[in-house]
């Protein structure tokens, strides 16, 4: 990898298993990664569970949310647990927020409102609930009343050192991150030219905060898939992935200027979401690879590096490759910093 690269991260989407994420993210610790992130997504897994596992058996690499919404748990339950977290592996968590996707929060009953506002509240309350303070805060969107964190047995009594990240596409919850939180987590299947444009709606944020963008963490999710033996076949997984989040998630392409038209064709011919069986496959032969290689990395494992390092445009930001093929030891060991 690029020399000027010396911060590597590592995230887990719905694959590998569970077991596989903790090894996993034993060996990126071995070789030096900053931070591993554990998505939740869908209904496939949850993030915290796995964290916990691997908070448990690692012992430097930070341990990131990438992301849990701001629905499914109340703010109350998200200090008390990334608390919980700290105290297994305590300075090491990071608590990446999401506002979550109107048709899964529809199908567990959440009806989402105001989502930049509730953001914003639910942040403050964290914050200070992470700082043992006594909260009474009544928002429109979250209250809480004379609640402090208790902590259990043993645990220390002093503020909890948890950075809080967004996971942020749109344009205001950009500058609503630049203004909060310590750090964006930046979105995979995004473009560099979206890159660009989020940096300066995150400035924009951060200057109403009396910051600037270097005072932000930045870690990028980059899609990567990897295959030394068949570069063909990584196109292929690529392509897939792709043309699935076209569908399944349009307004996160729609922000790195893959056309409308485009993405109503895909829609179409997949059968909405969730797809007709096939509908993915029908739909693929639609997206051009140049779209592909915009959102994501894909080639042998020389190219991905060059891939990867082509995001890291500041000196605070730096890539979390997110694997969609199965060779993850293989691409983890390939990507470490300084390799």
């Amino acid at each position: 990898m690029n020399a000027r690269i010396s911060r590597v991260g590592i995230c887990f989407l719905d694959r590998p298993d569970a077991r596989s994420q903790v090894a996993l993210s034993q060996q990126a610790e071995a070789l030096g990664y900053e931070s591993v992130w554990i998505c939740e997504t869908r209904t496939a897994r949850d993030a915290i569970s796995v964290m916990g596992a691997v908070a448990h058996q690692t012992e430097r690499i930070k341990i990131g949310a990438g992301v849990v919404n701001t629905w499914t748990r109340p703010a109350s339950l998200m200090a008390l647990t990334f608390a919980t977290l700290d105290e297994l592996a305590p300075a090491r968590m990071l608590m990446g927020l999401g506002a979550y996707w109107d048709p899964l929060a529809w199908k567990q009953g959440v009806i989402r409102s105001r989502p930049i506002a509730q953001m914003r509240e639910y942040v403050e309350v964290c914050r200070r609930l992470l700082a043992l303070e006594t909260v009474t805060f009544e928002g429109d969107l979250v209250q809480v009343r004379d609640l402090r964190l208790e902590l259990g047995e043993g645990a220390s009594d002093a503020p909890r050192d948890v950075p809080i990240y967004i996971g942020a596409t749109g344009p205001q919850m950009l500058a609503l991150s630049g203004e909060i939180a310590d750090g964006v987590l930046l979105n995979g299947f995004t473009s560099l030219a979206y890159q660009a444009q989020a940096f300066d709606r995150m400035a924009a944020g951060a200057a109403r905060a009396g910051k600037s963008l270097d005072d932000l963490d930045l870690p990028q999710v980059i899609v990567v898939s990897a295959d030394d033996r068949n570069p063909e076949r990584a196109l292929e997984i690529a392509l897939r992935m792709t043309t699935m989040y076209l569908g399944q998630q349009p307004h996160i392409a729609r922000a790195s200027g893959v056309s409308q038209d485009l993405l109503d064709e895909v829609s179409e011919e997949m059968g909405g979401w969730p797809p007709r069986d096939g509908g993915i496959e029908a739909a693929m032969p639609l997206v051009p690879v140049e779209v592909v290689s915009s959102l994501c990395v894909w080639g042998d494992l020389a190219t991905c590096r060059e891939g990867l390092a082509a995001y890291a445009t500041r000196p605070n930001v730096y890539p979390v490759p997110l694997p969609v093929t199965d060779n993850y030891s293989e691409m983890i060991e390939a990507f470490a910093p300084g390799s």
